[in-house]
């Protein structure tokens, strides 16, 4: 294959494969468009891997959006203990009537009634009569099975919504620390894409000089310029890829601009898989999916409470007076008790509690499922960061033998030994083997990321809480 061909192939490789890892990434919501200028470059702030996931669980939105959930989860406990308490009203309430009926009571809790009351034609065609009823009312339940089942059910869903919470930090956490390798792996291609540039001039200039001493060919210039501008167009591709990474993990922490970083790695060692798979049983997911599977089993007891009577007290006072509200011309007092039983609904009870049921089933195959997927994925992140290890090291021994190749090459062609094109070739192979060496090593630190990740201990991992 020829230089050019070479060259064609880290340009349609290499960069593209970078921009595949920044957008392949999820990131909170889409990057956008970079915003380059020098001045906003200026002012960025370095940050590094520990301070960029504190302040992205400070800062980034959907952390901020699952607080505020959380929050309103825990309004629902309040509102379920409220069905405990006792409710008391007051009303106030105006009536104009010419009802027999309504009429005489309205007279009667006024107190004015009179023996004239009892005339026929009275009681018959009373005169229009005014009322102003005040009163203050009480109940509380004393014995309500689907209030006290309510209340325990709106606890365990909020503990599940905490336990969810937690791992959507998580989440988060593996989000900044994911986007925050690809910053400095963009930074790292950046350096070889100079490297590679300035290798490219050093191999024209040495072609311009054996063609003015007679040594070289014109078209031997040619193609070693070719190469030079080609390596400005990935040099140039790489600082826009870091450019866009920068903004990714600014995005992550809540803010509009680019951010930028201190070069800081991680030192996390990896651990037996026994470790990570004990831990994942510990996972806030399966933790939160653990607590709906109670409360599964506690939709069943509330839909039994329909056959459990309600039973409560309650009482009123009142106040009656036909002509100004608030009046007190007569005033009465009211006690009950009372034991309310809904003997028959239709059937419906039993197949509430019919659907309760294979909902509470429904719920313990996803939590199987969710055990078993959770086991799996340790197991393949487990085996994916040894795989990245290895290629890591394979990466770096090919880069050795890559610049002691170049080098030689390069001695040949200084020579007369070799033709340019073997220069180039050579040349191009070095350059894959760099950016190799950089794919490889952030292909590692994003696999223990992930089985960590995986296995529920990232934020742990990582020195973060």
């Amino acid at each position: 294959m020829t230089a050019e061909g070479w060259r064609k192939t880290v340009v349609e490789r290499v960069v593209p494969g970078l921009l595949a890892v920044l957008f392949c990434f999820s990131v909170a919501g889409p990057i956008g468009q970079f915003a380059g200028a020098p001045a906003a470059l200026a002012q960025e702030k370095a940050v590094g891997l520990r301070e960029a996931i504190e302040l992205a669980l400070d800062n980034n939105h959907e952390i901020r959006a699952s607080q505020d959930a959380l929050s309103s989860q825990k309004e629902d406990v309040g509102i379920a203990l409220s069905n405990l308490f006792p409710k008391i009203n007051f009303e106030e309430r105006y009536m104009r009537t010419t009802n027999p009926t309504l009429a005489f009571m309205a007279k009667l809790n006024q107190e004015r009634f009179t023996a004239q009351d009892f005339v026929l034609s009275s009681l018959n065609n009373p005169s229009p009569t005014n009322d102003f009823q005040t009163s203050f009312s009480f109940q509380q339940p004393v014995f309500a099975r689907a209030a006290t089942v309510g209340l325990d059910m709106a606890k365990t869903q909020y503990t599940a919504a905490k336990e969810g919470h937690i791992r959507r930090r998580q989440e988060i956490a593996q989000k900044v620390a994911r986007t925050y390798l690809l910053v400095l792996t963009a930074k790292r291609y950046v350096t070889v894409a100079e490297k590679a540039l300035e290798d490219a001039r050093e191999h024209l200039n040495a072609a311009l000089k054996r063609y003015d001493n007679g040594l070289g060919l014109y078209s031997d210039s040619l193609r070693a310029s070719t190469a030079v501008t080609e390596s400005e167009q990935i040099l140039v591709s790489a600082q826009k890829n870091l450019s866009i990474a920068k903004r990714a993990l600014g995005l992550l922490l809540g803010r509009d601009d680019a951010v930028e970083i201190t070069d800081e790695t991680f030192d996390v060692p990896v651990r037996s898989i026994e470790y990570y798979t004990n831990s994942s049983l510990a996972r806030k997911d399966i933790k939160s999916l653990e607590l709906r599977y109670e409360n599964a089993k506690n939709s069943v007891k509330m839909a039994e409470s329909s056959y459990f009577p309600d039973v409560g007290i309650g009482g009123n006072y009142q106040l009656n007076d036909h002509s100004i509200p608030f009046g007190s011309e007569g005033t009465s007092w009211t006690l009950l008790a009372f034991l309310r039983w809904d003997l028959f609904d239709g059937t419906r009870r039993e197949h509430e509690r019919a659907k309760a049921i294979f909902q509470v089933a429904e719920t313990e195959e996803h939590l199987k499922g969710l055990k078993q997927a959770v086991s799996f994925g340790v197991y393949e992140a487990y085996l994916s960061v040894d795989e990245a290890r290895k290629n890591a090291e394979l990466s770096r021994s090919a880069l050795k033998t890559a610049e002691e190749g170049t080098r030689l090459v390069t001695v040949r062609y200084g020579r007369s030994l070799s033709p340019i094109v073997d220069l180039l070739d050579s040349q191009v192979s070095l350059d894959r083997a760099r950016a190799d060496v950089v794919a490889r090593g952030n292909e590692y630190l994003l696999s223990i990321i992930n089985l960590c990740y995986e296995s529920g201990t990232i934020l742990r991992d990582l020195k973060i809480e």
